[in-house]
């Protein structure tokens, strides 16, 4: 019980730092991580793609349309939940016994402010190992605000009646054995702004209403995702998005760089995608994350890469990617890490050199770079992929000014409209 008391205490005050800091700055902050490699560990941790979110680029408004759940009905649907939980290695559902839901570990109450009594605020079942279902009688918590499941083993598909779960704010469900088409029922969670499907085994296409929900952190990595990636990628006002290790085909959407300039990290690693990397990636002045290694892009980079003064970690390898590395890439100020290995560059200059005294990360093996070591054999660099590729680019007589972007990529847009 001093435990759970602990435990208790401990979420009280996440839950009121969070609302003070919803209160004093809109909500805002920053979701940041460096989740680059495409192993298979498990979610919810930044492994294998993955990335931490820390908090959120939207404002999250109060939830809205709640109708308060009393104990009685937790109870319903705790006890029903128990049931459908076939395997508890670590016997945490022992101490789900009784009518006081507030005792449960995993569970965490708080007190109404009316006389109403307390409620089940959230459920925090991480690393549990439990495996069995999720069942429609969780609808019935509708004060929960966060419901954390990484790392189980449930499985079959997320209940519909999940649609009722009018003020939570966060759903993980990474690292189990969920399956089929992406659950739409997330889509109608009205305050959803953490969104996390990682190391599951949905397939399919994403839908586009993904990207017209407020949702600030998106992790749908790690699953049998395919088709083409929604146009109306831009539409999302997240922070992360994360889409590595999938099946993904076709283009990165052009519209790319109209995102919210709030949009700190976006992966696409490990995924079956072509053509060019979008013009309007200089767009995003706070990214401190673009990975697109390990798919099959082509082209010359866009000189508006060199707008990226926040990147941190910029992946380019694994593809097929052509032309000099700019100097205007290896100037960008706060880099950590820089990786164009597996490409076909064929040259860079004396600013690149300088990325070692930087101590900034830089791989560029495996190219058609002459005169450096571990580079590609020259019969594999005299037929470059993508040389007759037509990328839409901005031109560039000068050097660029960063903040006149916009500007002149939607001239030239228009320039080029029929």
């Amino acid at each position: 019980m001093e435990r759970n008391s602990w435990l208790f205490l401990a979420f009280v005050l996440l839950q009121v730092l969070r609302r003070e800091a919803a209160i004093s700055v809109g909500g805002g902050g920053v979701g940041v991580g460096v989740g680059v490699s495409i192993g298979n560990a498990g979610g919810g941790g930044g492994e294998g793609g993955g990335g931490v979110w820390v908090a959120g680029g939207v404002n999250v408004p109060a939830p809205s349309g709640s109708s308060r759940s009393d104990i009685s009905s937790a109870y319903s649907a705790l006890q029903a939940w128990k049931s459908a939980i076939t395997e508890d290695p670590l016997g945490i559902l022992k101490t789900w016994i009784g009518s006081d839901v507030c005792s449960y570990k995993g569970v965490f109450c708080e007190d109404a402010q009316d006389e109403m009594g307390p409620f089940v605020s959230g459920i925090d079942l991480n690393h549990a190992n439990l495996q069995g279902t999720l069942v429609k009688e969780l609808s019935l918590l509708t004060d929960m605000s966060l419901l954390h499941l990484n790392s189980n083993r449930f499985s079959g598909t997320v209940p519909d009646t999940f649609k009722d779960l009018s003020a939570l704010q966060e759903l993980d469900l990474s690292n189990n054995q969920l399956s089929g088409p992406f659950p739409s029922v997330t889509l109608y969670i009205p305050n959803l702004v953490y969104l996390d499907l990682r190391f599951n085994s949905f397939s399919g296409p994403l839908p586009e209403d993904l990207f017209n929900k407020k949702l600030d952190a998106i992790f749908v990595n790690n699953n049998q995702f395919g088709g083409q990636i929604p146009d109306n990628l831009a539409n999302s006002p997240a922070s992360v998005i994360n889409l590595a290790n999938n099946k993904f085909t076709g283009n990165i959407p052009v519209s790319l760089g109209f995102m919210s300039s709030k949009l700190k990290e976006i992966l696409f690693l490990n995924n079956q995608l072509t053509g060019c990397i979008p013009e309007g990636v200089g767009l995003f002045t706070e990214m401190q994350v673009f990975d697109v290694s390990y798919n099959s892009l082509r082209g010359h980079l866009p000189d508006t890469l060199s707008c990226l003064n926040d990147i941190e970690v910029l992946n380019l390898a694994h593809n097929e990617l052509s032309g000099v590395l700019p100097d205007m890439v290896c100037t960008l100020r706060s880099l950590v890490n820089l990786t164009v290995a597996y490409n076909f560059f064929s040259g860079f200059s004396q600013e690149c050199t300088k990325l070692y005294f930087r101590d900034v990360g830089f791989d560029f093996s495996s190219n058609c770079i002459p005169g450096r070591d571990m580079q590609r054999p020259q019969p594999e660099c005299s037929g470059i992929p993508g040389n007759g590729l037509n990328c839409l680019r901005i031109p560039v007589t000068q050097p660029l000014v960063c903040g006149a972007l916009i500007g002149n990529m939607e001239a030239n847009l228009s320039l080029s409209s029929p």
